[in-house]
């Protein structure tokens, strides 16, 4: 299976663009900020939390990092005018991180005041490793400047995740998709499963918010035992999945009476995105295809 996740993987470059966005559909919300607020609508009505992404990273110009920014600033605006129940996740490379650290540290501190302003929280996305310190050390600055409404990202897969979660306030923790060498990360499933569940048991002992960000049906398990353990009530965490994965266990987990929430990105980078992460990770485009035929077998 692995070795058509990675043929799957390598041949989309290929694959001509209208098929790649049938392929992407279920997991991005569209190229607009419209379609976003329909399927964070839609998300809302079924009982489900968002955090939606303005797609775009590694950016050129310092424009353009501006210009993503302004979408967050669009995105934040539109959630409150709607009464949507939304929060937002930036990437740093797309606020122009490889650009320049004052320019990004601009970009999002002035989204973070905005969604401050607005009583609403910004997460920030985790990258490849090469982003790993930048994005702890924003983190770390923003909030220990006073702001309580932004949170970071760790990855289970990155050896050094379980000592970077010592003090974090608000986490989201998922497995990680990039893959990096075997010197600074984990490879083999298991071991990485142990990574998220240990630094899962770190984070909520120490009192830590954390969105356990997992379709992985045995870590949903140990996160929900590790939940009740503690005696936790469902304000004090929430369960993370992306649109379009797994949202039939999405549902179950609302019926429960946990709080899930959504990825929803959206925008004119869609094919980048689609494409660079199904390269990134072959297990999701293996996913993916299976997907596609199953929905098609619907038909």
């Amino acid at each position: 299976m692995a070795l058509l996740d990675r043929a799957i993987a390598r041949v989309l470059p290929a694959v001509p663009k209208p098929v790649v966005r049938i392929l992407a559909s279920p997991y991005i919300a569209g190229p607009t900020l419209e379609d976003a607020v329909r399927v964070v609508g839609r998300l809302n009505s079924e009982g489900k939390l968002a955090t939606v992404d303005v797609l775009g990273e590694e950016v050129a110009t310092a424009e353009e990092a501006r210009e993503i920014a302004r979408g967050y600033h669009r995105v934040l605006a539109r959630a409150e005018s709607e009464g949507l129940d939304a929060n937002v996740s930036v990437k740093l490379t797309g606020l122009g991180l490889g650009l320049d650290y004052a320019l990004c540290r601009e970009n999002l501190a002035a989204v973070v005041e905005d969604a401050r302003a607005r009583g609403n929280f910004v997460r920030i996305d985790m990258e490849d490793s090469s982003t790993t310190d930048d994005a702890l050390r924003l983190y770390g600055e923003l909030h220990d400047g006073g702001a309580t409404n932004v949170g970071v990202v760790l990855q289970a897969r990155l050896r050094r995740t379980i000592t970077d979660a010592k003090g974090l306030a608000n986490v989201r923790l998922c497995k990680g998709i990039y893959l990096e060498p075997e010197a600074i990360a984990f490879h083999d499933a298991e071991e990485i499963r142990e990574s998220f569940r240990a630094t899962l048991r770190v984070l909520l002992d120490q009192g830590s918010y954390v969105g356990i960000a997992t379709h992985d049906e045995a870590l949903i398990a140990d996160a929900l035992e590790q939940v009740r353990a503690r005696g936790l009530s469902p304000e004090q965490y929430e369960f993370q999945m992306l649109l379009g994965v797994r949202p039939a266990r999405g549902d179950a987990l609302v019926r429960e009476g946990h709080r899930l929430r959504v990825y929803v990105p959206f925008g004119t980078h869609w094919y980048e995105y689609s494409v660079r992460r199904l390269q990134e990770n072959p297990n999701i485009a293996g996913y993916v295809a299976v997907d596609t035929v199953r929905r098609l077998a619907r038909r």
